[in-house]
């Protein structure tokens, strides 16, 4: 019952809670908000107990409508955010007074929120790169969004505050990236100068079904690149599927480059490794 934000005001009128049992078993985020105490505090938990602190009068915005709408990878830690006619505000929520149209809010689960392409028009425009680019990433892998529907949003509002960096965030956005780190690699790869890599590339067995699947590459040239995250390694059933998924590769005349957190850290002898790859390969850079 207590797995997801409540109102504490309401579970003391209905005789399941007393004060006291409300003040001391249970953590209260927000006014007359409160969570069971092994409750994962995530955005998304931040999001829906600022919507029930301050009324169904708000609407989510930024970083809780992406939690929202499914968006992964965000950090707990940020403060909720809403849009709301008046400034009053309460800690750890920040409120906006952004006009909304009626189509830029759309209901998830009773709550009011901005819809994905006004949730990514807003963060766009007011992060910056390191901060935005994986963060739309992220929104866009979630609710399958183009940056073709959020420059639609920004067509709508001519004149509009920070949609010249909006726009430059978006040629560099692909909502195939499947976690922060991979967002990392492809921009290590892009900024460098190299040709974009085509995300999740799959392939396919006779009767077309996936068999593989990597996480970006360039099909011309037959050179894939892989980032390794830690799970991969935990997991001994992921880590034998991830030996044989490289063999079948390599079979069929593909080059894979394994990137880890460490080489990460090291981007110019990354990149010096994937321009020797893609080189040999045939790609004149």
């Amino acid at each position: 019952m207590h797995g997801e934000p409540f109102l504490g005001s309401a579970e003391m009128a209905a005789g399941r809670l007393t004060r006291h049992r409300l003040r001391t078993h249970f953590r209260r985020l927000y006014k007359d908000v409160y969570v069971a105490p092994d409750v994962e505090l995530t955005a998304a938990v931040r999001a829906r107990a600022a919507w029930l602190s301050l009324g169904d009068g708000v609407t989510l915005a930024g970083v809780s409508a992406a939690a929202l709408h499914g968006t992964k990878w965000l950090d707990a830690r940020l403060p909720a955010e809403v849009v709301r006619s008046d400034r009053n505000r309460q800690g750890g929520i920040i409120v906006h007074s952004y006009d909304l149209r009626a189509d830029e809010v759309v209901r998830v689960s009773g709550i009011s929120a901005t819809t994905p392409a006004r949730t990514a028009f807003d963060l766009g425009r007011r992060l910056p790169a390191t901060t935005a680019i994986p963060l739309l990433d992220a929104l866009l892998n979630a609710t399958r969004l183009t940056p073709a529907d959020v420059l639609a949003v920004a067509d709508a509002r001519p004149g509009a505050r920070g949609v010249r960096l909006l726009t430059s965030h978006l040629g560099l956005v692909d909502g195939g990236a499947e976690s922060p780190q991979e967002t990392r690699l492809r921009l290590i790869l892009v900024n460098a100068g190299l040709p974009r890599p085509e995300t999740q590339i799959e392939f396919r067995d006779g009767r077309g079904r996936v068999r593989v699947r990597v996480d970006m590459g360039w099909r011309e040239w037959k050179v894939a690149v892989e980032y390794d995250g830690v799970q991969r390694w935990l997991d001994a059933r992921q880590r034998s599927w991830d030996i044989e998924r490289v063999a079948l590769l390599e079979e069929s005349g593909w080059t894979v480059i394994r990137v880890s957190a460490e080489m990460l850290a090291r981007p110019d002898a990354l990149i010096h490794r994937v321009v020797a790859k893609l080189r040999a390969a045939g790609c004149p850079i």
